[in-house]
């Protein structure tokens, strides 16, 4: 055997053992890990379309409720920003609005958000007011490390779910 140019050969089976290790291991934790940020962000959608639909069929929105709502999508492992809105219909739209307003067919609009709600709380909403919330992903998850590393990638994906509904019931 001859050892006289070893250190070419040792150069390439460092290589080799690196992308093998890459191969072996980091990509099926990547996809794992994509598999988790699937099953978080299917759960966020499942807690806020719950969370909706009680509001569109209670006609009400507590601090209780956005406690909750909060703790719920904690319990995932991930940490959410929640935004609310509401669309009230605007029963005398022939009055000067002071907000922005939006025309859906015949009917206006009146918009109220996240910090509009929380400073009237508990917010009566009213049969036909549209309400929607949405959990915006805001940490870094594993899958997005590791492909930040890969790739040298400093791009922030942040993850989105949201639900719409009118409302069908007033606050009794």
């Amino acid at each position: 055997m001859n050892f006289s140019n070893n250190h070419g050969n040792a150069a390439v089976i460092v290589i080799v053992i690196f992308l093998a290790g890459i191969v072996m291991f980091i990509f099926p934790l990547k996809t794992i890990a994509d598999k988790k940020d699937e099953t978080v962000m299917l759960e966020a959608q499942k807690i806020i379309t719950e969370q909706v639909n009680k509001w569109r069929t209670k006609g009400v929105i507590t601090s209780e409720d956005i406690d909750n709502l909060t703790l719920s999508l904690g319990a995932t492992g991930a940490a959410f920003d929640v935004e609310l809105k509401v669309l009230v219909l605007d029963t005398n739209p022939t009055k000067k609005s002071t907000g922005s307003t939006i025309t859906i067919g015949n009917n206006v609009y009146y918009v109220d958000y996240t910090t509009q709600i929380e400073d009237k709380l508990p917010y009566i909403i009213k049969e036909g007011d549209i309400i929607s919330a949405a959990a915006i992903r805001i940490d870094e998850s594993i899958a997005e490390q590791i492909e930040n590393i890969l790739f040298r990638s400093n791009a922030n994906s942040s993850s989105r779910v949201e639900e719409t509904a009118v409302c069908t019931s007033t606050a009794k």
